[in-house]
This record gives C-alpha cells, sequence and structure tokens, in this order.
C-alpha cells in the first residue's frame, strides 16, 4: 500500500487549485522629454602664411640687393620681391677692372661719366679724355662740343634712387594691406 501513497499524495500536491488575485488592467507608462542642444563651434585655422621669396645677394662682389615683401590677411596673401642694381657700385667696379687691367685711361674715362666726377676732374685742371684726347687737348674738345658732358641729375629725366624706390614699394605693400583690411 505505500507505493499507493506516494501516488495519492503527488496527485493531491499536483491538484490543489491555484488561486490568481485578481487586478485591474495596468495603465500605459508615457514619458514626456524636451531636450534643447545649442552647438557652438570654434574654428581654429593655422595663421596665414605669406612667405616672401628669398633673394640671395650674399656675395659681396654684386652690386645688387634684394627688396621682397608679403601681406597675408585670412582671405588673401600676396608676396612679391626684386633685386635692384646699384649703378653707381658698377661703374666703380668697372673702373677698377679696366685700371687693374692697365686701362688707365679707359678707367678715368668710365668714372668721368658720373657729373660729379666731370666736374672735380675739369676744377683740378685735369679734364676726362675725350675721344681719346687727354690733357690740354682733351679740354679743347671739351670746351668745343660742350653738348656731351655727362648731364647733370637736375637737367635729365626724373629718376628715382634706390631708396625712393623702396620706400614706394613699402607704400604699395602697405596701401595693399589697408585694401584687403577694409
Amino acid at each position: 500500500m505505500r507505493p499507493r501513497i506516494k501516488y495519492v499524495l503527488a496527485a493531491l500536491l499536483l491538484s490543489v487549485p491555484a488561486f490568481a488575485q485578481e487586478t485591474e488592467a495596468p495603465e500605459p507608462i508615457i514619458t514626456e522629454s524636451t531636450v534643447t542642444t545649442k552647438q557652438e563651434t570654434d574654428l581654429k585655422s593655422p595663421p596665414a602664411s605669406a612667405i616672401s621669396p628669398t633673394i640671395n645677394t650674399s656675395n659681396s662682389d654684386l652690386c645688387t640687393f634684394g627688396v621682397a615683401g608679403a601681406v597675408q590677411t585670412q582671405i588673401l596673401g600676396v608676396s612679391t620681391g626684386t633685386q635692384i642694381t646699384d649703378d653707381n657700385c658698377e661703374m666703380l667696379k668697372n673702373a677698377k677692372t679696366l685700371y687693374d687691367m692697365g686701362m688707365k685711361v679707359a678707367a678715368v674715362s668710365v668714372m668721368c661719366q658720373d657729373q660729379r666726377v666731370f666736374d672735380a676732374m675739369m676744377n683740378a685742371g685735369t679734364p676726362c679724355p675725350k675721344d681719346g684726347l687727354i690733357g690740354a687737348e682733351a679740354k679743347a674738345a671739351w670746351e668745343v662740343d660742350p653738348e656731351k658732358e655727362p648731364k647733370k641729375a637736375a637737367q635729365e629725366g626724373k629718376e628715382f634712387n634706390s631708396d625712393e624706390k623702396t620706400l614706394m614699394g613699402a607704400g604699395g605693400v602697405l596701401l595693399l594691406l589697408l585694401g584687403l583690411l577694409l
């Protein structure tokens, strides 16, 4: 009989009625949210870079020098450069070269292309060579044909010297910068 008791107990345990608790239907969950986003962006750009050209005049035997400049804004960059030749330096180097080659009259003749040297030579009583003539003969030739004398700077058309050219170039760059800023 004992095995039957096991079955009966198992049937009783399994046949116990289950009671569920009655509840109301759950209300739906409603979530409301408002999201406000403010986004700021800082633009960090690299610095402007207008690079002026390098003009190498490091050789002391040259009669040129370089002038360069650059202007840069956030929109536009401009750079420029040039070489300026010193005519007086060239004249002195040419005269020295001629003198070193033993051509002393030709060296003096090159120097006499400058009005100041021409006047100094005439005032010293040693006139500049003219058409291969030297001394008193050259003086007489200059007196007969004074139109071939070197012209004074005031009589020539206005030519800007290197300082004036540099100032005008710097002024032009500054005007360009001012125009870009406005």
